[in-house]
């Protein structure tokens, strides 16, 4: 299904499948505008050794980079002051900020940045985010944000951090099949911690040692097999207390983990993990001198067994990551999205790989998609996934991809090229429906931003952006700068699902297979109609605003509310209400 029908535009796979190169180097772009520079990260990192060169690009506000410890105290306390969120929309598409006060305002002076994103596969109304939460602008102190919705992303709840005043960075949010969510944590002393969540990330549950380091990523093993319910982590060769190893895995919910092993011969950074339908787990990352690097295990789903991996190995995907870019001077421009397609279709078990790169000549960056259809094996071409005319010599950064139950691709990023300015960017998308053949034209779902607003003593907007797609469309988490500070938002592209059945809500609405009785555009089986305040808290309070919206003032036992004619009015009243319609609060 598509989200969004806009006119497919045909990126032809140039010479079919071909086999990765052996030793692809890291091109650099002699004289080209934010000239290719290579930056080498001082490896002052305890068991850590001389780490080779990094790409990088330089621009003009290019600043020091800053490891993920703490170098600088929590900033002082200031009075909190609150602005009205900006509106946000572009094309239909709304864009939900999330680090909000409990009135939905825009906490002044704060800065929020590299969200994640988790959906309950078990209600899709129920969706967690993470991010990166500094307090004041003042430092770049940092502690693990995070903010519920349990309306489908309509509004937020941001209760605050996980722990106060400790230092915590790289946040990674994943949930398992039953709706439990983990909370992927990185410590100032690059060790990880899991957080576990029962009920929709209300509340946390932990901290949980997971071993880790910098750059971590986590994915919860959801196909039902042998190893359904395991957590995989893996992280950098840079800021890893456990150099050489860098995996773990926990098969008991991550309250324990296996002690670091090995990924050889190649060591995958800077990326992300997936399963198939199998139960195989795949890793992706990049690796000097290699562009990208995919690494395998068959094993690591049995819990009985140490996991080994049957290959790491460079794959083409025209050209490196890149760190220290113009649009994000002091971050990466994005990490490497690796997604194994699930579907029931003939797509079933396709590897893909996408990430804004740096290609050859004087195009900073474009979102670049490659596929493999062996387990991979052998990959394709890479394709450009960016329909911008060849000279615009634009930035698309941040490059996202999320894949659909019923294969679709989905791909988001930043994108410059309407402004010609590195630092004004707009959010753009596109998706294919037939595997990464071909992609749909690129559409731009917001207003532009400019980058260099509200750096919180580090001159970047964080590392990634996250999105989760379902069959109607897709949930992403992103950042941005419209209330002219760095804050989290949450983008819906597509119609809501809402009872998960893979019908768009509106579709539902106008075959008459939903109802929607208090006309708010949700179908009533998914509406929390008791709860007419939106703080997922049903109470008195509520009653009294429901008879009126359905009419029930006409008798004196439904004026003053006791439905059940017991002589008090209370919540049995409300249950009464909601059963006699059909209607629930989840």
């Amino acid at each position: 299904m598509r989200p969004v029908l806009t006119p497919a535009l045909r990126i032809a796979e140039q010479g079919g499948m071909r086999g990765v190169r052996a030793v692809p180097p890291v091109r650099r772009r002699p004289g080209a505008a934010g000239a290719a520079s290579v930056c080498v990260v001082a490896a002052t990192l305890a068991g850590l050794t001389t780490p080779p060169a990094l790409h990088a690009q330089t621009g003009d506000a290019v600043g020091p980079v800053h490891l993920e410890q703490p170098d600088q105290p929590p900033g002082p306390v200031q009075p909190r002051r609150t602005s009205r969120p900006a509106l946000v929309t572009r094309g239909g598409y709304f864009s939900t900020q999330v680090n909000v006060d409990a009135a939905g305002n825009n906490i002044v002076g704060d800065a929020a940045n590299e969200p994640t994103i988790a959906v309950d596969p078990t209600n899709p109304n129920i969706i967690v985010i993470g991010w990166r939460q500094f307090d004041t602008i003042s430092s770049n102190f940092r502690e693990a944000g995070w903010a519920y919705s349990h309306d489908a992303g309509r509004t937020w709840t941001f209760p605050g951090v996980l722990e106060n005043n400790v230092f915590r960075s790289d946040p990674v949010l994943d949930v398992d099949a039953a709706g439990t969510f983990y909370y992927c944590s990185l410590r100032g002393s690059f060790q990880c911690d899991v957080f576990r969540s029962s009920n929709g990330g209300v509340s946390w549950n932990g901290p949980y040692f997971a071993y880790g380091g910098d750059k971590q990523w986590l994915t919860v093993d959801k196909t039902g097999g042998a190893g359904a319910g395991h957590l995989y982590e893996s992280w950098s060769r840079f800021g890893n207390n456990y150099y050489p190893n860098q995996f773990t895995r926990s098969a008991n919910g991550g309250s324990a983990w296996l002690y670091p092993i090995q990924i050889p011969p190649l060591m995958p950074m800077w990326g992300t993990l997936d399963v198939d339908l199998e139960g195989t787990l795949y890793i992706g990352g990049f690796d000097y001198p290699y562009d990208m690097i995919l690494a395998r295990s068959s094993n690591a789903r049995f819990a009985d067994q140490t996991p080994t991996f049957e290959f790491s190995r460079g794959v083409d995907l025209g050209g490196p990551l890149v760190f220290q870019g113009a649009p994000n001077p002091g971050g990466l421009l994005g990490q490497l999205w690796l997604a194994v397609d699930r579907s029931d279709g003939p797509t079933q078990g396709n590897v893909y790989m996408l990430a804004s790169i740096d290609p050859d000549g004087p195009d900073p960056l474009d979102v670049m998609f490659s596929r493999s259809t062996d387990r991979g094996e052998t990959w394709s071409t890479p394709v450009r996934v960016n329909d911008d005319p060849p000279g615009t010599n634009a930035w698309q950064w941040f490059g996202t991809m999320s894949v659909a139950p019923d294969g679709r691709i989905d791909a988001v990023w930043n994108d410059t090229r309407n402004s010609g300015q590195a630092n004004i960017s707009e959010l753009y998308y596109s998706y294919s429906t037939d595997g990464g053949l071909s992609w749909s034209a690129n559409q731009s779902l917001s207003l532009p931003f400019d980058s260099y607003l509200g750096w919180p003593q580090q001159n970047k907007l964080g590392d990634y952006y996250h999105m989760i797609s379902d069959v109607v469309g897709a949930n992403l988490a992103w950042a941005a700068t419209f209330n002219g500070e760095q804050d989290v938002y949450f983008l819906r592209i597509g119609d809501f699902d809402c009872n998960g059945n893979g019908s768009g809500d509106q579709e539902d609405l106008l075959s008459g297979a939903s109802t929607d009785l208090n006309a708010n555009g949700i179908p009533d089986e998914c509406d929390c109609l008791g709860d007419v305040d939106h703080n997922w808290q049903v109470d008195l309070a509520d009653l009294s605003v429901l008879l009126s919206n359905y009419g029930l003032t006409g008798g004196a036992t439904y004026e003053d509310g006791d439905l059940d004619g017991d002589g008090d009015v209370d919540l049995a009243d409300l249950s009464m209400l909601l059963a006699r319609y059909g209607l629930s609060c989840p």
